[in-house]
């Protein structure tokens, strides 16, 4: 499991997201564990439910 802090998330957003799609990321702040990033599979996995799907907002559906 990686280990970032709180300001590499913040300024490495995308590679996060990358990350923690492949394995659990732990950011840290002044040295302590916080919060886990991962991945919505996993999240449901653990959770033992399906997220809701994200419904499209006027401006993202097709005509």
């Amino acid at each position: 499991m990686k280990s970032v802090s709180a300001r590499e998330a913040k300024y490495n957003f995308g590679k996060l997201i990358d990350t923690a799609r492949a394995e659990p990321v732990v950011i840290e702040k002044h040295g302590r564990p916080v919060v886990v990033v991962i991945a919505v599979e996993e999240f449901e996995r653990l959770a033992g439910q399906a997220m809701p799907e994200r419904q499209l907002d006027k401006s993202e559906k097709k005509n």
